[in-house]
């Protein structure tokens, strides 16, 4: 097994644990506000605490950077082979959901050296399913291989999506491309964690997926995997700024082609990126 990918499994397992622990111990999960709609738990800082401490024992030299407050983009006294290698991690993406007990959420985690992504892992506990994908070697649902779907028409497709909830600003040009999906396509689905969304999408049960308002660490997994499982990642202007640009879109490549031209014509132009 590649050795990134082996760590970012154990990385992945120890922050599960940690989150089992705190849901067993019945103490509460802490929950705070960060901003609107944004949730933090204990238990999510206890996961990335978890899941650091993996990678640091492994590659102490790689750059960290999490969504609850890891976050090392100074490059100063670090070893120049080694400044490329940045680790993005989301201790639990879909915060919300695992505050009221809904299932849908993930540890995601990715290896990007070069601003590329080597290897992916998200992993779903309350699930059991582990998505893992590693450059150039395909990617994986609990060991097996997965691929995207070989839906060709808007009309027989499934759409995942996610409610912007950090940024408000493009409520009324999502809206338009919601109703748009809603008459065109089978439906749009809306569980509430973009790495397993795009997981989904790698996976063949969805066959495309596009959302705004998001950080690097919702999609840094989810984008490799859905590219080693044959599909297509892009930002909003069917351009590669997908990890820092705030928008994404995902899918097989005939419902990525419909979803771009569909935010293309709905969406002004200004408003297209970040």
């Amino acid at each position: 097994m590649n050795p990134s990918l082996s760590i970012a499994l154990q990385a992945a397992h120890a922050g599960a644990a940690t989150i089992a622990a705190i849901l067993a111990d019945g103490g509460g999960l802490d929950i705070r506000h960060k901003g609107l709609h944004d949730l933090v738990t204990r238990a999510d800082t206890a996961s990335e605490s978890a899941i650091v401490a993996v990678i640091r024992a492994a590659f102490p030299d790689d750059l960290i950077l999490g969504e609850e407050g890891v976050s090392e983009t100074d490059h100063v006294h670090r070893p120049t082979s080694h400044v490329n290698r940045i680790w993005i991690i989301d201790p639990i993406d879909g915060t919300t959901n695992f505050s009221h007990g809904v299932p849908f959420y993930a540890i995601s985690i990715a290896l990007w050296e070069h601003n590329q992504p080597l290897v992916a892992v998200v992993h779903a506990p309350a699930l059991g399913e582990t998505f893992t994908a590693v450059s150039g070697e395909g990617a994986w649902l609990n060991g097996a291989p997965i691929r995207v779907s070989e839906i060709m028409e808007a009309e027989d497709a499934l759409i995942g999506t996610g409610f912007p909830y950090r940024n408000l600003d493009l409520l009324e040009d999502y809206m338009l491309l919601f109703r748009r999906f809603m008459r065109e396509t089978q439906g749009v689905r809306r569980p509430g964690s973009a790495s397993l969304d795009l997981c989904y999408v790698a996976a063949g049960r969805y066959d495309g997926f596009y959302e705004y308002g998001l950080a690097p660490w919702d999609v840094a997994a989810g984008g490799l995997i859905v590219r080693e499982a044959g599909g297509v990642v892009t930002d909003w202007t069917a351009g590669e700024n997908w990890l820092h640009g705030n928008r994404i879109i995902a899918g097989n490549p005939a419902i990525h082609e419909y979803l771009c031209k569909c935010v293309i014509e709905d969406v002004h132009p200004d408003r297209l990126e970040a």
